[in-house]
């Protein structure tokens, strides 16, 4: 039986309040938990996850702001997101790059199986997790309906957030703010 898919990308504290926050991604949250409380169908987690040698690696030298290192505060989600985690056993994706090719591993094989009927996007930061997670869906479920919730995703900066969504959109990905 085909079913809708929620992703929600790296709703951690260090993109919502701590070294990378952002009072956009502070603004999304509310919402981001209500959807995930109240979605029917499966929903997966992503988890961004760094290292104590995250200064040398390559985005830690492009981007050179420790963030989500594995078992510190910044790593773990908001806590109503991890209240959810916790109560509705939530899986998670933890990831050490923009985007999790595991996930998208899981929704082609679901997809091929024909238990995929759409896999919607919301989080933290449109510009680079959210699209690289959305576009990993649409290439490993290419006939499966991706859609962003832009209402629910905060990018970088407000400027880099339309960007995000218009590429995604460029590449088949569905946009809507609901």
């Amino acid at each position: 039986m085909s079913q809708n898919y929620l992703v929600v990308v790296d709703v951690q504290n260090d993109f919502v309040t701590g070294s990378l926050g952002t009072a956009c991604a502070q603004a999304v949250v509310p919402g981001i938990v209500a959807r995930a409380r109240d979605f029917a169908g499966p929903v997966f987690l992503t988890r961004d996850t760094h290292y104590a040698d995250y200064l040398a690696t390559q985005e830690g030298r492009l981007l050179p702001v420790v963030h989500c290192v594995e078992g510190s505060e910044g790593w773990q989600f908001v806590p109503e997101i991890e209240a959810l985690r916790s109560e509705r056993e939530f899986r998670v994706f933890e990831k050490e790059t923009f985007g999790s090719v595991a996930l998208g591993r899981e929704l082609g094989a679901a997809a091929a199986r024909g238990e995929v009927a759409s896999v919607e996007f919301v989080g933290l930061c449109t510009d680079i997790c959210v699209v690289c997670n959305a576009l990993l869906a649409k290439s490993f479920a290419p006939q499966v309906r991706v859609v962003v919730n832009a209402a629910l995703c905060a990018g970088s900066t407000p400027e880099l957030h339309k960007a995000a969504l218009a590429t995604m959109k460029s590449c088949q990905v569905e946009i809507v703010q609901a």
